[in-house]
């Protein structure tokens, strides 16, 4: 009997155990999920407020902007613009006749119609209203006269396509083999002991050159950087050649090369009047001056670039022993990469341009279009191959080429950086993008007829027609146009000229990830990269057309505009620096300059900023837009999405939503 109670005893205490314990992991599971529903209504509110803030700072930039009225003022940007604005009415009237039809019940896929209608075009007597009737008639007409025209140009473009993407991924084969076998221009070791001034050292005369125009906010970071070069002072001079127009500006940077004159630093300013052939003419103005035939070499930095102070040793050396070499080009680094959602993009592509581009081209072929800055010259190639020219708006290409058909070689350094800024608003990156590719073609029409008589190789020749100026220069922005913004958008109307998926899809994200791979950091951003470049077919497609057939503003040259960014700090460490001692002489601060110097950024801060709308881009949203409202009527499940993305992409843009307002 005593043993039965203990038993019950025991299985009570047990069961008590269970309760407590069930009781316990209740509150916790109660716990567990209160705490994660927290969470989830926390997210949703800062999702909530994130949205609101958003749509409110789209709404102030969209309220706050300008319309480009620019477009209308060349007959070549008017012409564009019509064509897109044909092609957008085209697409709406076809639209509100495909619902139309749709509701009729001609229900059909990419080429096909629907079975059940295939009876109405043989036998007219069959149809039900005029609607069938004008519909059919609609069908047979595209079927005989649009849509092979229409495929035979789709057919053309993706070859385009597809001989582009193999040049890219032989590329970056190239790149992936000089990584693996490690190679990479090498220069004669010397021992280059600036302090031991030992006279066997190589330490040519160098010549130094900062062009700039109205640079207001980098102009001192330039020179700064350049006076600090560690190079021996009798063997170097700088040159900054102000192209100013601004009396501010000229005065500001005037004083700025006394200070360091005043220092011992072996530098002149050079000003001209007459602006003539702008950065080409001001560079042949300088190279023509008595003293230059004193130097050998000739180093060349823009505004924004600030060059290491071991820049000239690790650049300079390899002349050493070769005297085929002519260029030297240093890769570019940027201070705002991370600024905004376009300096990431851009990103993107230069990192391909100087990992893949530039290296593989230099390695391989000892050529590669000249980058304008950041390189250093040797004055006899320059003088050899006749020159700064102001025939193109790409002076910095132009030479490059003249060079190479000269015989001269060049060596691409990936290992050495400059930094410099990029553009932060999506207007400066829009004209710097219509120079870049505009004064290539110009130059494609100037130098063909000196490519073909030049003594090189038949091979460098190929490569210079047909890989570095048609492939990449002309055919590139001609079907990312056509493919992409007209042709895909027309086959939705036009659904028997069809696209492959793989044009549409695969191939572009695949290209997409070869880009990216030189940073791979950017990731992330590889579905707006795509976009973006698409998106900026528009203007690359303009300038491409302007500097073939010299329309309209082929020749317009417009300063990029800085930011300065890669010049302010913090206060904390701008009172820091005005509280040292200055090394130009100063033993205390000037606490006034230092108040005109913060006044000066407070004033920089609240300038005015606003947007410029941009309306062929926002006329190219509305055609991929309603192409992607088409594609529903056929369930196309992929042309929909990439078609509607590709609209909202053109719509941002078009609304300057993706970079820095305009001050």
């Amino acid at each position: 009997m005593l043993k039965l109670n203990l038993n019950n005893n025991n299985n009570n205490n047990i069961a008590s155990t269970k309760n407590r314990n069930h009781n316990k992991n209740t509150k916790q599971l109660t716990w567990v999920l209160f705490l994660k529903a927290h969470r989830a209504a926390g997210c949703i509110t800062s999702i909530a407020s994130t949205t609101f803030s958003l749509t409110y700072a789209v709404r102030r930039r969209v309220t706050a902007a300008r319309t480009d009225t620019q477009i209308d003022t060349m007959q070549t940007n008017a012409r564009f613009y019509t064509c897109i604005k044909a092609c957008l009415l085209l697409s709406f009237l076809l639209l509100a006749f495909e619902i139309g039809a749709y509701y009729n019940g001609w229900q059909f896929g990419m080429h096909d119609l629907h079975v059940q209608y295939l009876y109405t075009l043989m036998n007219p007597v069959a149809f039900e209203g005029f609607f069938d009737w004008v519909y059919s008639k609609w069908v047979l007409i595209r079927v005989e006269y649009v849509a092979p025209p229409l495929q035979f140009l789709a057919n053309v473009c993706v070859c385009m396509f597809l001989i582009q993407s193999l040049d890219r991924f032989v590329m970056c084969l190239g790149c992936f083999w000089i990584r693996v076998m490690k190679i990479k221009p090498v220069a004669k070791q010397t021992g280059m002991d600036l302090e031991a001034g030992d006279g066997d050292q190589f330490f040519p005369m160098v010549l130094v050159q900062i062009p700039m125009c109205n640079e207001k906010e980098v102009y001192q970071q330039s020179i700064e950087a350049v006076c600090n070069l560690n190079w021996p002072k009798s063997k170097i001079l700088i040159q900054v050649l102000d192209d100013s127009d601004d009396p501010t500006a000229q005065w500001l940077i005037k004083e700025e090369v006394h200070k360091w004159k005043h220092d011992g630093v072996n530098i002149v300013y050079r000003h001209r009047v007459i602006r003539d052939g702008y950065k080409a003419g001001n560079l042949k103005s300088a190279m023509s001056c008595t003293y230059v035939k004193d130097y050998e070499f000739v180093a060349i930095f823009d505004a924004d670039f600030q060059p290491s102070p071991d820049f000239l040793r690790r650049t300079v050396i390899h002349f050493k022993d070769n005297e085929e070499l002519g260029l030297v080009q240093a890769r570019w680094s940027f201070v705002n990469k991370d600024e905004n959602l376009l300096t990431r993009l851009q990103h993107i592509n230069l990192a391909f341009h100087f990992e893949v581009e530039q290296q593989v081209n230099g390695i391989f072929l000892s050529f590669f279009g000249f980058n304008g800055t950041a390189g250093v010259w040797r004055i006899k190639a320059l003088e050899d191959s006749g020159g700064w020219l102001e025939r193109t708006t790409v002076e910095d290409m132009d030479i490059a080429v003249r060079a190479h058909l000269h015989g001269w070689k060049m060596v691409f350094l990936n290992d050495v950086e400059c930094q410099c800024e990029l553009p932060e608003s999506y207007e400066a990156y829009r004209k710097q993008q219509h120079r870049w590719h505009s004064g290539p073609m110009q130059l494609f029409r100037l130098c063909l007829p000196d490519i073909l008589k030049s003594k090189i190789s038949i091979w460098r020749k190929a490569n210079l027609i047909f890989l570095f100026f048609l492939l990449r220069k002309l055919i590139l922005p001609f079907y990312s146009f056509t493919l992409f913004c007209i042709i895909l958008p027309m086959t939705m109307f036009v659904p028997e000229a069809t696209l492959p998926l793989l044009i549409i899809c695969y191939i572009p994200v695949t290209i997409s990830i070869l880009n990216v791979l030189p940073s791979p950091k950017s990731f992330p951003f590889i579905v707006p990269y795509l976009l973006f470049e698409n998106t900026m077919s528009v203007t690359k497609f303009n300038a491409m057309i302007s500097g073939l057939f010299q329309l309209g503003n082929a020749y317009e040259w417009v300063v990029t505009k800085k930011s300065g960014r890669s010049s302010e700090g913090d206060l904390v460490s701008l009172m820091e620096k005005d509280k040292k001692p200055d090394p130009r002489g100063a033993s205390e601060p000037d606490l006034e300059e230092f108040q005109k110097k913060m006044e000066e950024k407070e004033m920089r801060s609240y300038r005015k900023k606003y947007n410029r709308v941009y309306t062929k881009e926002l006329m190219l949203a509305f055609l991929l837009l309603t192409a992607a409202a088409r594609s529903l009527l056929a369930a196309q499940g992929v042309h929909f999405y990439f078609l509607l993305f590709q609209g909202i992409a053109f719509f941002l843009v078009g609304l300057d939503l993706i970079g820095e307002q305009i001050e």
